[in-house]
């Protein structure tokens, strides 16, 4: 169990990783990548996060909560206060809570989530195939 939450906790920081660079040289990306894969990456690190924070929790489970947190976040961002706006334009409440709902980002956190899961799920059965 514990060389499992290792791993997602790498794959949560490779996800970052992609996440900053997508970002960062989106001009370089084909336009449909470079507008959406930050967003979608994003869910995803939700999802590896939350599989480190509780490893023996179940896909499912994962999953639920994964959407509801990042549904919630973008939410939030319907919430205008000048406070709430003070810690968005911040360089990390921008990247963690962002700036303006869109519901775009609600189909990239369900796309990120959705694909973190089934490829989670292929590694459990893979490595289940393996074990005698």
């Amino acid at each position: 169990m514990k060389n499992k939450r290792w791993i997602y906790l790498a794959i949560t920081f490779a996800i970052i990783v992609l996440g900053l660079a997508s970002r960062k040289h989106g001009d370089i990306l084909p336009e449909f990548i470079a507008e959406y894969s930050g967003d979608t990456l994003w869910a995803a690190m939700v999802y590896c996060g939350i599989r480190f924070l509780f490893p023996s929790l179940s896909i499912l489970k994962t999953i639920v909560i994964s959407l509801l947190f990042s549904y919630c976040i973008e939410i939030s961002q319907l919430y205008q206060a000048d406070w709430a706006n003070t810690v968005r334009n911040t360089t990390l409440g921008a990247l963690i809570f962002g700036h303006g709902f869109l519901w775009s980002d609600m189909i990239c956190y369900t796309v990120g989530v959705s694909l973190s899961a089934v490829i989670d799920s292929g590694r459990i059965i893979i490595s289940q195939k393996r074990t005698p």
